[in-house]
């Protein structure tokens, strides 16, 4: 779901975060056009509207845990967190978390990947959202979805979750329209 379709239609700051973020052609190979986000971090206004959004939606959701992806999901992801009074937990590269881990692999639109987080660091029951800073193919949300809940079902990546004891529906939420200027502050509602 688009913000704009979700009560946002013609808000500015919509329009703010997408001239924030810089398009780089052909970017880490041929064919990519990588999105740019650390433009939008030097914008502290488009910045900040990035994370209230968020926060306006999530506040009053009963949210216990905002995971982040590395590394993008990690710039929002806290600010997140703190706002709506939940716990971050990060979803990390291999062998960057110290400790017991479970991991989870994925095909990325250029190559493979693998996602990796502490084991117990989301509890049965818990509701939680998964921060990225875009949807491509859907392999990294789907792969984080999956760490989030491994050992439980997952029917649809992009659809549904039978996550621990709960099914919830939720669509990606996004800032920004893909089909215009690319960019999307994506998550994913896990939980009852």
């Amino acid at each position: 779901m688009f913000a704009a379709e979700n009560g946002l239609k013609g808000d500015p700051r919509l329009q703010g975060i997408s001239e924030a973020i810089r398009v780089v052609p052909h970017f880490p190979k041929p064919g990519i056009m990588f999105q740019d986000i650390t433009t939008l971090l030097l914008d502290h206004k488009a910045f900040k509207d990035t994370v209230d959004i968020f926060v306006d939606r999530y506040r009053d959701m009963d949210i216990s845990v905002v995971a982040g992806v590395e590394a993008r999901g990690f710039m929002f992801g806290p600010a997140i967190a703190l706002a709506i009074g939940a716990k971050f937990v990060p979803l990390r590269k291999p062998r960057k978390l110290p400790g017991e881990v479970i991991s989870e692999a994925y095909e990325l639109e250029y190559g493979t990947d693998c996602l990796e987080m502490h084991v117990g660091a989301v509890e049965p029951g818990e509701r939680a959202i998964v921060i990225d800073d875009l949807v491509a193919t859907g392999g990294t949300l789907s792969a984080a979805i999956r760490l989030l809940g491994t050992g439980f079902l997952l029917l649809d990546p992009l659809k549904l979750f039978h996550l621990h004891d709960f099914v919830y529906l939720d669509p990606v939420y996004s800032l920004h329209n893909p089909s215009h200027d690319g960019f999307q502050c994506s998550h994913r509602t896990i939980g009852s």
